[in-house]
């Protein structure tokens, strides 16, 4: 509907003053601060980095802590946690949380002390499990992996490639050696990957055999650790069960603090606030004994803030007007109607002060043209009454879900109103179960007050391209009107009035024409003087563009070129109409899935079993057939307001309004009204 006009203020206040002004405005979250334009050399700033960046830790270690609480001491939240929106807590909460931060510091970092030592703890157990794996071809020696003999004896310890028995290894380990032979050999283990083995032999032919078994790949495996493998192996899993109960009790004691869960959220919040109240200290001027702001509020606003301000801490606050380098910032104000689609037009881009707001025109073609794609009554009545429910029942959810939710809420109340004129109900499911389960062979029970898309797509084509080529004329429409509020009458008459004319007799012609009737199966008969009256109008529009839409060009060769290549757009307009046949597509496609769902869950029959089988077929066939066109549903009306309608008239380029505000990602704040 319109655009907030906003006011420039100007504040300068005692510098002990400065923290609660700064606390009164960021609480207020009214005023977006901007001190860009304040350049006096002989003011000062702060260096406020670091202290900013103490804030912002804490707030993070305190989000760290929160998540390990929502793991070991989950909370029994009612309802879709999405929706719950942020916990509201007391300015009194607050200050109590605020007065006691220390001790939430401290059980913060016991809770984070804590999660370290599990990390540490799981390293352990993964260190000892690792161990434990590679002792376990080794259990069957009685001696430690790193043994290597006696004064006498040598002890050779190693793996081998491949399998061998004991006989082959005694063997290949004794070769070329003199009699007597004194080599014991063993194979501890043997896999496909590796056998381990261990030969002992006398000091003197040592040398010897293991030159033997090296040449069939002996290696010594390494020092894993020292002592005997299933000691080893022993004390292992001694130690992977301590660290287990270590854990458990580390978990109990992170659970421990869950009964702290608000406080440490409103801290969390808190820091966050801080952070960006030091942010912003560091851009503000100051002398020796003031400091400076400037900023934009809502005129409406604007002298109460500055009222306030004066009253409380005797700041001296000035209206200002913009500098000619400045934008200020764009606010939308809207009906109840027409609110929820201000995320729509957000996310395509604001519109700057001076130009119209289309929020509310587009709200209207938003509404009507996702009931036409999704078009069923029934989905329409479990879309809007879910969110009816939901908006009732999660009073506190976000501002942006619950602007959602309203936009879904008419959306529904729409894909009703369609479906009922273009009798579908869940597809023709009154119709399939009368026929399976009652026996009726009748007529069609819920008949289209309308009439039946599927029976006539023509008829509907050419009622979608209507629809479209309004949508197409109300943006051009409202270009004019800003073209009228400037004072560009010439324009308006050049680039308005003259498309109109030509666009609207080329309608007028088309209409009654052979070729319209057989596209569309539909006749139009008019007086003869119309299509007279309709080829003028067209002729004295085409020579408008022809002649006046390079009228910046004193060459009139080059005035003429330009307005033959505007009359070439006329096809562009000819494509944008052709989008709106996607009216028409989706809204067929949702009706004949529909139908096709209730078909294959008739197949089974009318008993009890057929009963049960329709009724899960059912529903998990139109869950996911209202999920599915839906989602189409949603993103094809944004195109048709994105690329249709806005490509005839918008520019957007407005910014949007970001108020000095208290940074709360878990709570809200209570506050009382002051303004």
């Amino acid at each position: 509907m319109a655009i907030v006009e906003m006011q420039k203020l100007s504040i300068c206040a005692n510098k002990k003053h400065r923290k609660k002004v700064l606390e009164t405005l960021q609480n207020l979250g009214v005023m977006e601060v901007d001190t860009v334009h304040i350049d006096d050399p002989d003011l000062k700033k702060m260096d406020t980095a670091s202290m900013r960046n103490t804030f912002v830790k804490s707030a993070e270690s305190f989000d760290r802590a929160l998540k390990l609480l929502a793991v070991y001491a989950p909370e029994n939240r009612k309802g879709i946690a999405a929706l719950n929106g942020r916990d509201p807590v007391a300015r009194a909460k607050l200050s109590q949380v605020v007065d006691d931060r220390q001790k939430y510091l401290d059980d913060m970092t016991q809770v984070l002390h804590a999660d370290k030592e599990m990390t540490e703890c799981r390293g352990n157990i993964t260190k000892d499990e690792t161990m434990i794996a590679a002792l376990s071809p080794w259990l069957k020696l009685g001696v430690p992996l790193g043994f290597t003999g006696t004064k006498t004896t040598a002890a050779l310890i190693g793996t081998l490639p491949d399998p061998i028995t004991d006989d082959a290894l005694y063997a290949q380990a004794s070769a070329g050696l003199e009699e007597p032979v004194c080599v014991s050999a063993e194979v501890i283990s043997s896999s496909n990957e590796m056998t381990c083995i261990s030969v002992l032999c006398l000091k003197r032919d040592e040398a010897r055999v293991e030159e033997n078994l090296r040449t069939i790949g002996f290696a010594r495996p390494a020092q894993l650790a020292d002592g005997i493998p299933r000691e080893l192996t022993a004390t292992a899993e001694t130690d992977i069960e301590a660290q287990k109960k270590k854990i458990s009790e580390l978990e109990s004691e992170i659970a421990s603090f869950g009964k702290e869960r608000e406080e440490f959220r409103i801290a969390a919040d808190y820091y966050r606030t801080r952070a960006e109240k030091y942010k912003l200290l560091g851009t503000i001027p100051q002398s020796e004994k003031c400091f400076f702001l400037e900023g934009w509020v809502t005129k409406d606003k604007a002298d109460r803030v500055a009222k306030l301000l004066t009253e409380r801490y005797g700041a001296l606050v000035e209206t200002e007007k913009k500098a000619d380098d400045e934008m200020e910032p764009t606010v939308l104000h809207n009906n109840r109607f027409s609110e929820p689609a201000e995320a729509i037009l957000e996310s395509y881009g604001l519109p700057q002060h001076g130009r119209v707001d289309p929020t509310c025109i587009m709200s209207i073609f938003y509404v009507i043209f996702f009931g036409m794609m999704l078009s069923d009554a029934g989905y329409g009545i479990l879309m809007f009454i879910t969110c009816a429910i939901l908006l009732k029942k999660y009073t506190n959810m976000d501002s942006g879900l619950k602007r959602m939710l309203k936009l879904f809420f008419w959306c529904g109340l729409s894909t009703t109103f369609w479906g009922f004129m273009y009798g579908g109900f869940f597809g023709d499911a009154i119709d399939t179960v009368a026929k399976t389960f009652f026996g009726c062979t009748g007529d069609t029970i819920l008949k289209p007050l309308w009439f039946e898309p599927l029976s006539n797509p023509m008829r509907l084509l050419v009622w979608c391209m209507l629809f479209g080529v309004i949508h197409l004329y109300t943006g051009l429409g409202i270009k004019g009107y800003e073209m009228l509020k400037s004072h560009d009458v010439k324009g308006f008459i050049c680039d308005i009035v003259s498309w109109y004319m030509f666009l609207t007799g080329l309608i007028f012609l088309l209409l009654p024409s052979d070729l319209f009737a057989s596209i569309s199966g539909m006749s139009f008969h008019f007086p003869a003087f119309v299509g007279q009256l309709s080829k003028w109008v067209t002729i004295i529009g085409m020579v408008i563009i022809l002649l006046m839409s390079g009228r910046g060009r004193k060459n009139w060769a080059l005035r003429i070129a330009l307005g033959a290549y505007d009359l070439y757009g006329v096809t562009s307009w000819l494509s944008d109409v052709l989008s709106y046949s996607r009216l028409l597509a989706l809204g067929l496609a949702t009706g004949v899935i529909a139908n096709v769902i209730n078909l294959m869950a008739s197949m089974f029959g009318g008993g009890v079993v057929g009963a049960i089988l329709f009724v899960v077929i059912f529903i998990f066939g139109h869950l996911l057939n209202i999920g599915i066109n839906a989602l189409g549903a949603y993103v094809h009306t944004n195109r048709l307001q994105y690329v249709e309608f806005f490509g005839k008239f918008y520019d957007a380029g407005g910014r949007p309004f970001k108020p000095f505000h208290t940074e709360d990602k878990y709570i809200e704040i209570k506050e009382e009204q002051v303004l």
